[in-house]
């Protein structure tokens, strides 16, 4: 298994990265006999909201499945190992819950997912002082994204062991753009696009 480790102005030490090696293989061996790769990053967030929660240390880890589902989870606390170890649980979980949908949907055996490329942008939130204008919102982050094609339930895979609150997929059945979400009330919410030739 490929895990890339890496601290965002920190340094770590062997016997953290040791760690979270045997942690991470362990966990996703346990359930998933594919290949896989991960990354894990650690970093510290910035010091007013580290004295205001008490939680210096941040992990992230993504994990990318041979089917092409990216799993995320992330952890905060006090040092890193705790940190780590907090993600990783987060991590277990949806692995093993990922594991129990597919076998209970007797998918186990699928081919990486089709994709095309995309762009992901985050853009400035309205700031509720300021007057009304018609400027278009500022783009804060422009990235590459990967728009997969696969079915309605796949998707609602995707949504439940992610964390993103939304997930756009190209429909494998119709070919139309979709977006499974989760709505207010706990349900799951699609949107399927009409596609007019």
């Amino acid at each position: 298994m490929d895990i890339q480790i890496s601290g965002r102005a920190m340094d770590l030490g062997e016997a953290l990265q040791q760690h979270v090696r045997e942690a991470v293989e362990a966990g996703v061996t346990k359930y998933i006999g594919r290949p896989a790769e991960a990354t894990v990053t650690f970093g510290k967030t910035n010091a007013k909201l580290a004295d205001m929660r008490g939680r210096e240390f941040t992990c992230e880890i993504v994990l990318h499945l041979a089917s092409g589902v990216f799993l995320n989870t992330e952890g905060h606390a006090a040092d890193a190992h705790s940190a780590f170890d907090e993600a990783m649980e987060k991590l277990d979980k949806r692995v093993r819950r990922y594991k129990r949908r597919l076998t209970d949907h007797h998918n186990s055996q699928k081919d990486p997912l089709p994709a095309e490329a995309g762009s992901s942008y985050v853009l400035q939130a309205p700031q509720l002082d300021e007057e009304e204008t018609d400027d278009p919102p500022l783009v804060i982050a422009e990235a590459p994204a990967t728009l997969r094609r696969m079915t309605v339930s796949d998707a609602v895979v995707q949504l439940d062991i992610g964390k993103d609150p939304v997930v756009m997929f190209r429909n494998a059945v119709s070919g139309d753009l979709s977006v499974v979400y989760r709505r207010e009330d706990g349900n799951i919410g699609w949107i399927e696009g009409q596609n007019r030739a």
